[in-house]
């Protein structure tokens, strides 16, 4: 009678031939997972729901972002990541766990034989082994790291390899990415603890000293999608919040407009384009001058807001381009290194602790 198990015993796994390779973009604010030759299978919220009693993981993802300022006391929304740091590994990996068996499918077989993951440039060798070691835990045999700028090259297909410069800019929600590639590879290079997180909290700030209103952060990130911008707009904008008053404790509601929502956040726009400033300062003058006549990329979800790419172009004379689909850039130059693994595992990190599986 056949059986798995008399395969096994001469060194053959019929499970490795349902083995895959997958992309990660493990990011302060989402996860996306890219399955090679499926694509983008899963992009969820990078937030756990625990029960403070239990110590129980009860909800992950979106669905944990649903419950966000609505819980009980003894139920706790977290971010396990915090400016592209792994804070809490047990809930990283809880998390990661629950989206790689989205990414299966629900199927009975499978596995997964690696992963490319993108990660901040400015990681620590510690951080960075932290980051292989949740994922490995989490069900891959083996993990290789990428710097986001390089995945985001990748994502964008620009020509990472030729003699000439690409600038990236990549805002997420925890940190900002700025650096110059070429040769597939940095040349220079700065990583800011200002993003799309730091945005929303000088919302927040801005919101309660003008109005006496105490607001949550899923209100301040729709303040900032829905009428925020770095530049005047060519319409005036303004949206009704809701929120706690802070003189009585009660619900109050007041209208922002869109000069709000910039006076809040151009001061940490003004730090971005600074330090593109002075990565481009320091670069070598032939990439200056492929820096000029390509221009600066941006991707992240920070990119998307209102004129910034307006903004840049202005402050630095030279022409912006926000790249196609910029949420999803990190992941799908993680998948192309993934599918394309011989051909760019020269600018993987390798994993220092390899769990081989054999095909």
């Amino acid at each position: 009678m056949f059986s798995f198990s008399k395969l096994t015993e001469f060194g053959f796994n019929p499970l490795h031939y349902f083995a895959k390779d997958v992309g990660i973009d493990l990011g302060t604010a989402h996860t996306l997972i890219y399955v090679a030759g499926s694509g983008i299978v899963v992009k969820e919220a990078t937030l756990a729901a625990i029960n403070t009693k239990t110590g129980q993981v009860i909800a992950v993802g979106d669905e944990a972002k649903k419950m966000m300022g609505r819980t009980p006391l003894h139920v706790e929304v977290v971010k396990p990541i915090v400016n592209g740091v792994i804070s809490d590994f047990e809930v990283t990996q809880e998390i990661l766990k629950t989206f790689l068996k989205q990414a299966l499918g629900g199927g009975a077989f499978g596995n997964f034989r690696r992963a490319v993951v993108g990660v901040p440039s400015n990681l620590t060798e510690v951080e960075r082994k932290s980051v292989e070691d949740v994922v490995v835990s989490s069900g891959v045999s083996r993990a290789y790291l990428i710097d986001e700028p390089l995945a985001v090259s990748l994502g964008a297909r620009l020509p990472i390899d030729e003699p000439t410069a690409s600038m990236i800019v990549d805002i997420g929600e925890g940190t900002t990415e700025i650096a110059i590639i070429s040769m597939n590879g940095t040349v220079k290079s700065k990583t800011l603890k200002i993003a799309g997180g730091k945005l929303n909290e000088e919302i927040i700030r801005f919101v309660r000293d003008e109005f006496r209103l105490v607001i949550g952060e899923p209100t301040a990130e729709e303040l900032k999608v829905q009428i925020g911008s770095a530049m005047p707009l060519t319409e005036r904008l303004e949206m009704a919040v809701q929120g706690r008053d802070l003189a009585t404790g009660l619900p109050k509601e007041v209208v922002v407009k869109d000069i709000h929502v910039r006076t809040a956040i151009i001061r940490s726009l003004k730090t971005i384009v600074d330090a593109i400033r002075e990565v481009l300062e320091i670069s070598p003058p032939e990439l200056a001058g492929d820096i000029l006549r390509r221009g600066v990329f941006l991707s992240g979800g920070g990119s998307m807001l209102k004129k910034f790419d307006e903004l840049v172009a202005k402050e630095l004379f030279v022409s912006t381009y926000i790249i196609d689909d910029p949420l999803t850039c990190v992941a799908r130059g993680t998948g192309i290194a993934v599918e394309n693994f011989p051909q760019f595992m020269g600018i993987l990190s390798q994993p220092l602790l390899p769990k081989e599986i054999r095909i």
